[in-house]
């Protein structure tokens, strides 16, 4: 697929100071840019989704874990000692 990208001078030029001195090309530089951009959304999409996921899920059940917590676990995890995985509760009264 071939497609063309119009750049303003100013960019053009960016691209070049950037590359300058580098083993990899305008055109390389920018299709790795665009690579990474489009991970990064493809990324920022499923955490979305999962996030809208899981609120789905806890307005079903009501069915969470309380951040501290989570927090406390991980931060003992982190820190090299064990800890027991919070439970699931319910936040429904």
């Amino acid at each position: 697929m071939a497609t063309s990208i119009k750049l303003s001078e100013d960019l053009k030029s960016r691209v070049a100071r950037v590359v300058k001195g580098t083993d990899q090309s305008a055109h390389a530089f920018m299709v790795d840019a665009i690579r990474q951009e489009t991970e990064r959304a493809e990324k920022r999409r499923q955490f979305v989704s999962d996030a809208h996921a899981a609120l789905a899920d806890f307005e079903r059940d009501g069915m969470g874990y309380a951040l501290a917590e989570i927090t406390a676990h991980y931060r003992a995890r982190l820190q090299g000692r064990k800890s027991r995985k919070p439970k699931l509760r319910s936040w429904r009264k």
